[in-house]
């Protein structure tokens, strides 16, 4: 089962930047999608971004198009999130999430878990 290390949360001012990174161990990381999901205080946890196993399809939730961009090594078994122009509204707890399925081509968000502890992102205004 894979098991999964999120990293990279910090404090910043609006309109900065942050480089999260997902590190996962055990299981089989190269052959299934990977998210990253955030949960602000008082809300669900929402989809941010997701990439296909291979790399070549990616997802973005409306909120995040155009500022965060996700991507993988699957040598090293990590997915990132840059997130550039923050804004005090990305302040939450990012999560990364595993498809329980492999192979797949379509995201199915309902489908993806193995949390890791998260990391906690601030963003000042």
């Amino acid at each position: 089962q894979v098991r999964l290390t999120e990293s990279g949360g910090g404090l910043v001012q609006a309109g900065g930047s942050l480089r999260l990174s997902c590190a996962a161990s055990g299981g089989t990381f190269s052959i299934r999608s990977m998210g990253w999901f955030r949960q602000a205080p008082g809300k669900e946890r929402e989809v941010v971004a997701a990439i296909s196993w291979n790399g070549v399809t990616t997802d973005y939730a409306d909120s995040v198009k155009g500022r965060f961009t996700i991507s993988r090594d699957n040598a090293k078994s990590t997915v990132y999130l840059q997130m550039n122009s923050l804004k005090p509204e990305d302040t939450a707890i990012y999560y990364c999430g595993v498809d329980s399925k492999a192979f797949r081509r379509t995201f199915y968000y309902t489908d993806f878990g193995s949390w890791g502890q998260g990391t906690q992102v601030t963003v000042s205004s």
